[in-house]
């Protein structure tokens, strides 16, 4: 019963670890708690469904039926998983390809690729490394010093690489979309990205021409581009959270790296995700 034990105690601790923590996380809006939570469930699954894998379907304690179903189901998993990533590494190559039929130009001495289309819309395309691309609509709408704003904060989505990140966040998120709270943590991992993004930017720019900035490109309807998941953008609906961010740096979002006690707890669930390889020596 040893692989059956593997996959009920993963799946058991995958929804405990959601139902427990993931109401207070949402709530302390913190960067690595939110993080670690999305990931450390989808990680304890494929690392139980690779264990298992290389484990084989036989041992002195693997019943032979048990063995060759807990076997299957892992490559069943398994093979699901890297079916996802294939699909979602096609949408990702086919938006890098329809993104570099615009033309290149410099827009406030930034390469962009410009949409000739009159809706505002700027995002930063690709995988590690992405382009600026924005719409004709955003710089005739746009003055200088609230364009530079915009373009500031897309700069901060390429110097933290969130398009190459978030394309494989987004595939663990998709993997445990039935996991309990994944939307929830999901949609706040997009907004705090924003919120990291709008912080990079203001060392460059104006807080208040930022905030500004925020409130006309979010309320205008977003060109039809096809974008990869991994350029999605936070709802606006959270436009509020972001502006309050702006104009006030009394919440400590956990951007800057600092060792606490939440930063060693964090640590430890991505451990825990990684624990049942640990169970591979154990196997005859």
């Amino acid at each position: 019963m040893m692989h059956a034990s593997l996959m009920v105690g993963a799946i058991s601790t995958a929804l405990l670890l959601r139902v427990v923590f993931a109401h207070r996380c949402l709530q302390n809006a913190h960067w690595l708690a939110v993080l670690s939570l999305l990931i450390v469930s989808p990680l304890l699954l494929l690392t139980t469904a690779v264990a298992i894998i290389v484990m084989g379907p036989h041992g002195h304690m693997v019943s032979p039926i048990e063995g060759w179903i807990s076997y299957g189901a892992a490559w069943s998993f398994i093979t699901a998983s890297l079916g996802l990533l294939v699909y979602l590494g096609w949408q990702a190559q086919a938006s890098i390809t329809h993104v570099q039929q615009y033309p290149q130009k410099l827009v406030q001495n930034t390469s962009s690729r410009v949409i000739d289309q009159g809706t505002v819309f700027s995002a930063q395309i690709g995988l590690w490394s992405s382009e600026l691309v924005i719409s004709q609509g955003l710089i005739n709408t746009l003055d200088s010093e609230h364009l530079a704003a915009v373009i500031a904060h897309e700069n901060a989505h390429a110097y933290y690489r969130d398009t190459f990140w978030f394309f494989w966040l987004g595939w663990l998120q998709r993997l445990s979309r039935w996991l309990p709270y994944t939307d929830d943590l999901w949609q706040e991992l997009l907004l705090l990205r924003e919120i990291r993004a709008d912080n990079w930017a203001t060392h460059s720019v104006d807080r208040i021409t930022l905030a500004e900035s925020l409130v006309q490109v979010i309320a205008a309807p977003l060109a039809p581009i096809a974008v990869a998941n991994f350029s999605c953008i936070a709802p606006s609906s959270r436009l509020s959270r972001r502006i309050d961010a702006l104009l006030s740096d009394q919440q400590d979002y956990g951007f800057q790296p600092q060792w606490s006690l939440m930063t060693y707890g964090c640590l430890a669930s991505l451990v825990l995700g990684l624990f049942p390889l640990c169970s591979i020596p154990f196997h005859y």
